[in-house]
């Protein structure tokens, strides 16, 4: 049996805004989680019924809808969603369907519009999806009445920097179902940070694949070798909460799988200047690194233009990785977040939608970068990074593994507790209990 060196945590979890405190595991049993769960057209039907209809969604982000008259598009399944800014400056979400022929009210992705009307007969809408113009009415012998007319909108509300929505018109509050996330999440201040990066990539696989494969650090060693060299894959603290869970990965260390921790990798000395600091003046070896670039930014974060007075030092160099449930993934660091937004494809559950947005914390007084244009493309057209191309390659190969005849279902281990529980939390929506697999 392997023995692993332990990681140091600096954070003080009494005094820490971001509670830092180790949760107990769950009992959420050992045996196989069913393949089926990712291949059946079945299981997937139970999902859109069950969970996609009554959860709360992210939709867009405040910075796409700064001015009145802005508004976003968006998709879950085969339902397309119109998200506004009005002019009294209040969010909407709505339907993207004209309520007379069923045709699309807004287009493209994104813009700027006084009223929504529709390409084929003109029915015109404001920006809360109210009906407020049908040429030639007097021709509708029943008449238009704009209150049965107007275009069904959904509850919407935002919280730190972005705009969710739900297919739930008796949905909880928004604050109730993210639960203990706006506490965890809002000392990084999210609605500071400029979006930098937006991409939309079709993958072989289903959308629950590509979560499990970022709710888990067991597979860095083999996936993602270059990474050992600077940050921890082991040591790694898992916390589990009704709905949503994380892990805390240590980096500008070296990983325990490596036996010698005091080694001052390349990989260490990259790291240490994404943070701002210079290799060259550092005096310590390897096991220091951590601790110093923590040191390093409570003492010269303000010079260089960044506030992180809110965050403990572990969070100064460490990911706080969290699963917003069902579907966002966030890698969180002091100065920058990078998103993972995991969508159903509409009718192939061997497929799913991955969205990926980077966003970074501006220095005080610098400029806010122009809003990067949205990519889309199908895995392998394009390099998304060395590190999500090798977890990309590894998915599709999964999902087909997932259909073969010979694949029992998953065998989870205890770095993988994340996944277990998402699958708990699936059930508790699609079953409308838990399911334990013992």
């Amino acid at each position: 049996m392997t023995v692993y060196r332990k990681i140091e945590r600096f954070a003080d979890p009494q005094t820490s805004k971001t509670p830092a405190q180790k949760e107990p595991d769950p009992d959420l049993g050992y045996d196989f989680i069913p393949k089926e769960r990712y291949t059946s057209t079945e299981f997937k039907e139970l999902e859109w019924q069950h969970l996609w209809t009554k959860v709360w969604l992210m939709g867009a982000w405040q910075g796409d809808l700064k001015n009145p008259g802005d508004y976003v598009t968006t998709q879950i399944g085969n339902q397309h969603i119109v998200i506004t800014k009005d002019e009294n400056h209040t969010y909407n979400a709505f339907y993207n369907v004209c309520s007379h022929r069923g045709n699309q009210v807004a287009y493209g992705k994104s813009g700027n519009t006084e009223t929504f009307k529709c390409s084929y007969h003109q029915w015109e809408y404001n920006l809360r999806g109210e009906l407020i113009n049908v040429p030639d009415v007097e021709t509708f012998a029943q008449g238009a009445p704009r209150d049965k007319l107007a275009i069904v909108k959904l509850p919407c509300d935002t919280w730190s920097g972005w705009v969710w929505f739900s297919l739930n018109q008796d949905a909880e509050p928004l604050r109730d179902f993210l639960g203990i996330i706006p506490e965890h999440l809002d000392p990084y201040h999210f609605d500071r940070m400029a979006l930098v990066n937006d991409v939309t990539v079709e993958w072989q696989c289903n959308w629950k694949t590509s979560v499990d494969a970022f709710n888990e650090t067991y597979h860095v060693f083999g996936t993602h070798p270059q990474l050992t060299s600077w940050l921890e894959d082991m040591d790694v603290q898992i916390d589990c909460y009704e709905r949503h869970n994380r892990y805390l990965i240590p980096f500008g260390c070296v990983s325990t799988h490596i036996e010698d921790g005091a080694f001052l990798s390349e990989g260490l000395k990259n790291f240490m200047r994404m943070n701002m600091m210079d290799p060259d003046q550092y005096t310590g070896d390897g096991l220091g690194v951590r601790r110093a670039i923590q040191q390093h930014w409570r003492k010269n974060g303000k010079t260089l233009g960044f506030d992180f007075d809110d965050l403990n030092d572990d969070q100064l160099t460490d990911d706080y990785h969290y699963l917003i449930f069902p579907n966002i993934t966030l890698n969180i660091h002091c100065n920058n977040v990078m998103l993972f937004r995991q969508r159903p494809h509409v009718t192939d559950p061997n497929k799913m939608y991955y969205d990926l947005q980077n966003y970074s914390l501006i220095p005080e007084g610098e400029p806010t970068p122009e809003r990067p244009p949205h990519r889309q493309f199908k895995h392998g057209e394009e390099s998304i990074g060395e590190v999500l191309d090798q977890d990309a390659s590894n998915l599709s190969m999964v999902q087909q593994g997932m259909n073969s005849d010979g694949f029992r279902g998953l065998w989870i281990s205890s770095q993988e507790l994340r996944i277990r529980h998402f699958h708990k939390t699936i059930d508790d929506y699609v079953h409308r209990k838990p399911i334990k697999w013992t």
